[in-house]
């Protein structure tokens, strides 16, 4: 029996030399594969840095993609904005060719204007004779002078064609003097459009009507001065309109 079990003993001594020599002999499989094991872990933890890197620029590159359509649509735009502005510009220069051409017509017409304006002045009946010779003198004095735009003359023009044309329908009393028989007298004037001038004394002692035909001033006789009267008065927004007798040159 103490020799079978010194004969397991050995057994088991023997065992575990053996296990112990295959452990040195192991040991340096074992170092070898976690050197392994960590390179591959470093080298795993590389390739993820790589991925995510990767995905980063993928996402800027699709971002920068996203921008640059967008800045395409806005050249797009944009050149379509410059082809306008420069039809726009043609357009403007060819206006302003224009305006030139019409500038260097209408300042003839102008003239022509005021020429005949001041004509028919003094053909017509002598109502406010200074406001209307001081008027078209201005109009002469604006066309000398180069500060004022052509638009702006012509607008002074019409204005006064415009204003000479208010005097054919409306009815004015007004101040002034007027020579009597050799003697200047101050006298209310009374117009009725075109129609008729007439003038009274202060005092109403005189009164007379201008006569279109022979280019005159004739006296009428006391009869009318009531009418005269009462037509200043309405001239004058005193009384009402009303019916008026008055004299009228005829037309032929």
């Amino acid at each position: 029996m103490k020799l079978f079990n010194s004969l397991l003993l050995a057994s088991a001594m023997m065992a575990s030399a053996a296990m112990a020599q295959d452990d040195e002999d192991l040991k340096p499989v074992v170092d070898e594969a976690a050197k392994i094991n960590e390179s591959a872990a470093q080298s795993q933890e590389k390739i993820n840095k790589i991925t995510n890197q990767i995905d980063s620029k993928l996402q800027q590159f699709k971002t920068l993609n996203k921008e640059i359509e967008g800045l395409e649509v806005y050249n797009a735009q944009l050149r379509k904005q410059i082809e306008n502005q420069k039809q726009e510009m043609s357009d403007l220069n060819d206006s302003i060719d224009e305006v030139s051409v019409i500038e260097r017509q209408i300042t003839p017409l102008m003239i022509r204007m005021i020429e005949g304006l001041e004509q028919f002045i003094e053909l017509d009946v002598p109502f406010l004779p200074e406001e209307r010779a001081n008027r078209v003198a201005d109009l002469k004095n604006l066309m000398d002078r180069a500060d004022v735009a052509a638009s702006e003359k012509f607008r002074r023009v019409m204005e006064a064609y415009q204003v000479e044309m208010e005097y054919g329908r409306t009815m004015e009393a007004y101040n002034g003097i007027h020579e009597i028989d050799g003697q200047e007298r101050d006298v209310e004037f009374l117009r009725l459009g075109r129609t008729a001038l007439i003038y009274q004394t202060r005092d109403a002692s005189s009164q007379g009507v201008w006569n279109k035909q022979t280019r005159q001033w004739e006296e009428l006789d006391s009869s009318y001065r009531t009418q005269i009267t009462k037509g200043l008065r309405m001239a004058k927004k005193q009384l009402a309109p009303d019916m008026l007798m008055l004299p009228v040159a005829m037309t032929e």
